[in-house]
């Protein structure tokens, strides 16, 4: 979605659009607000996914968590821009689902700017600025409102802070509990650096570990590193999970130079990805930054006709 966004080079005012018109404070860059001032622009982006073989979309609600909109003063309209988000997914999903072929709106939950494991101060190890209940009741909003606009499971991802993700699954458990309507889980982290452990510290056995007790429908690795870093990673997990493991990486390691910021063209992570599959480590696979429509209908077209990993599922 970022990378799609970025080829646009939406303006301040299109970023506002009339409603925003004069609001207080800068909103460029605040790609979850386009969703209430440039919907059919995100509406365009999901449908060029799904024409390009997509089975699962991700709404458009990365940052979209009250904690996150405070870096544009835009707090109060975090339940907004989720419900809307998820509603313009859907319509997409809908209008390209075929019998033979349904299509799924992931709920996406991001991270937020801030960590509940570490602290910002390098002088204070124990200072922290966001709690674990700050972080649970701004998840809590966020997915209640994307459940509402008709999401068909809930994506966890590009965790670097397990902590952060607790939160997440425990308001989601919550959120599941009070409505009684359960939906799928995928959880996804982010390997940060070749020592091959998320950004709190965790390696990627420890982080399935801290987070296995969700039961998820699938728990995997995005972002970060680019496949070909990736794989060991991913064959790690591939061993370790007893459910089903994604995948979806960036197109290789940032260069700002890029058009999309990063390098890799489609049949490189096709090509990479299917590697994967063929040796069995992988359930679902995707793109994550600087991948276009076009590198996912190369990775569909490289991977459609192999098997899935095979795994025994305890929940």
């Amino acid at each position: 979605m970022g990378t799609m966004i970025q080829r646009y080079r939406f303006s301040e005012a299109q970023y506002r659009g009339e409603r925003f018109a004069d609001f207080q404070h800068d909103v460029k860059g605040n790609n979850e607000l386009l969703s209430l001032t440039q919907p059919e622009t995100i509406r365009t982006i999901h449908e060029q996914y799904l024409a390009a073989g997509a089975d699962i979309i991700e709404t458009n609600t990365f940052g979209a968590t009250y904690i996150a909109q405070a870096d544009y003063k835009m707090e109060a309209l975090a339940a907004e821009m989720n419900l809307a988000s998820a509603q313009l997914a859907r319509a997409a999903c809908d209008k390209y689902s075929r019998a033979n072929q349904p299509r799924f709106v992931a709920g996406a939950i991001g991270p937020t700017p801030k960590t509940a494991s570490i602290s910002p101060e390098v002088n204070d190890p124990g200072a922290r600025n966001i709690t674990f209940d700050a972080l649970r009741e701004a998840y809590y909003q966020q997915a209640q409102a994307l459940l509402t606009g008709g999401v068909d499971l809930f994506l966890v991802e590009t965790i670097f802070d397990t902590l952060n993700a607790k939160a997440a699954l425990f308001a989601l458990d919550e959120l599941f509990e009070a409505t009684g309507e359960t939906l799928p889980i995928i959880i996804s982290g982010t390997v940060t650096d070749a020592s091959g452990r998320i950004l709190s510290g965790q390696t990627v056995e420890a982080f399935w570990n801290s987070l296995r007790h969700a039961r998820p429908l699938a728990f995997g690795l995005n972002c970060a590193l680019g496949a070909a870093l990736m794989r060991p990673y991913i064959a790690e997990l591939a061993k370790l999970c007893d459910c089903a493991v994604s995948c979806y990486p960036n197109a290789g390691l940032p260069n700002p130079m890029s058009e999309t910021g990063f390098d890799e063209t489609p049949e490189i992570t096709a090509s990479l990805l299917a590697e994967f599959a063929q040796a069995g480590l992988i359930n679902l696979a995707g793109g994550c930054c600087g991948t276009t429509p076009e590198h996912i209908a190369a990775i569909a077209h490289a991977i459609q006709a192999l098997p899935a990993r095979s795994y025994s599922s305890s929940a």
